[in-house]
């Protein structure tokens, strides 16, 4: 009876322990979240609740499994078991601890910045600090895992010995992902690029969607992702339409014919934008940049709050200027001359016969 009422108290009493420790943790969690509802901490922490339970049932059995008596010919299988679930929950819980920890710092710096370039740059900088945090704690883990088996403990000599030639064979077939990180780590403290920037990337213009160690991805404005290495922007120019102010000035061309309305035009721009509610209302402007045998350049300038902005106001005075011009000034639009070609007068021979000169007067050819 003894037997089997042994491993019974042990393993049911490790579990009906660790159930009521989580409980009230998390009753005390919500009773601190209660009292400070600015601070995200306390609820992210309760996310934390099965790493915890699984490191407080772990570290149980791994205590009293020695009292319970079960299966002893695979004692030492069962205990290392328990000692990897052990690590592994616990790396898991250091992870979730240091999540809530940042992002709480996170959020309160939010709270107290309005800037949003200097925000993005520190959400920038936290995503990358997570992801290296959580590296390190990983690899840790894997280690001590590693080290729970006498084979590893036995070689761990020799691996240090040959250290030297596997960190140099390794940083040469890794270099290039070594260059990722290590520019990964320059973007995100250099303020070169941050998560929400607007850039201009091999011609294609989207928004900084995720910034990790080895690569960075742009959403588009068709909603397409582009995953470029996060070196491209450490060695490569590219526009980012979010560095500074994000005040943005746009502009919109058109062809059109040489009678065009300028005038008109520059009072018609003028009512469009004030129209807009993308418009910041700082500047606008109307002038004739080029002109050829059939048509003029007409470039009409305006400024937004942003790039959104700009974007939203330039396909607005493209689109409504032109429909204006079909119907009000329709013999502004750009035309193709499919008239005879008017030829030059020709040259007659004048009485004494002597070829006639250009200025030479034809309308006495004839004349009695």
């Amino acid at each position: 009876m003894e037997n089997v009422l042994r491993p019974v108290i042990v393993v049911g009493g490790s579990v009906l322990l660790t159930l009521a420790i989580g409980w009230a943790t998390d009753r005390l969690l919500r009773k601190a979240d209660g009292r400070d509802h600015d601070s995200p901490l306390w609820e992210l922490l309760r996310r934390a609740s099965v790493p915890y339970q699984l490191v407080l049932c772990a570290a149980l059995l791994r205590g009293s499994y020695d009292q319970a008596k079960v299966l002893e010919r695979h004692q030492t299988g069962i205990g290392r078991t328990l000692t990897l679930v052990l690590i592994g929950s616990a790396a898991w819980l250091v992870i979730r601890i240091a999540a809530a920890v940042v992002e709480t710092t996170y959020s309160r710096y939010a709270r107290m910045h309005r800037d949003a370039a200097r925000v993005r740059r520190v959400r920038t900088q936290v995503e990358l600090i997570m992801r290296v945090v959580s590296a390190i704690v990983i690899v840790v883990a894997i280690a001590s895992m590693l080290l729970t088996f006498p084979a590893m403990r036995t070689a761990g000599a020799s691996l240090l010995a040959s250290a030297g030639i596997i960190a140099a064979i390794a940083g040469v077939a890794a270099q290039s992902t070594l260059s990722n990180m290590f520019a990964g780590l320059q973007i995100a403290f250099g303020d070169m690029v941050r998560i929400g920037d607007t850039v201009v990337v091999d011609g294609e213009w989207g928004t900084v969607e995720e910034i990790t160690l080895t690569f960075l991805t742009v959403r588009t404005w068709d909603e397409r992702r582009i995953t470029m290495p996060v070196s491209y922007f450490t060695s490569k120019p590219f526009e980012n339409w979010s560095r500074g102010t994000p005040q943005m000035t746009g502009t919109v061309f058109w062809h059109l014919d040489h009678s065009a309305p300028v005038e008109a035009m520059r009072e018609k721009l003028r009512d469009i934008l004030r129209e807009s509610p993308a418009w910041d209302g700082r500047a606008y402007s109307l002038v004739i940049t080029d002109s050829t045998p059939s048509t003029v350049q007409v470039r009409a300038l305006m400024t937004a709050k942003d790039a959104d902005d700009i974007w939203t106001v330039r396909v607005a005075v493209r689109e409504q200027m032109i429909t204006w011009l079909a119907q009000e000034h329709p013999y502004a639009l750009p035309r193709v001359n499919t008239s005879e070609a008017v030829l030059p007068p020709q040259r007659l021979p004048s009485p004494d016969g002597a070829p006639l000169g250009k200025d030479h007067d034809f309308s006495r050819i004839g004349r009695s």
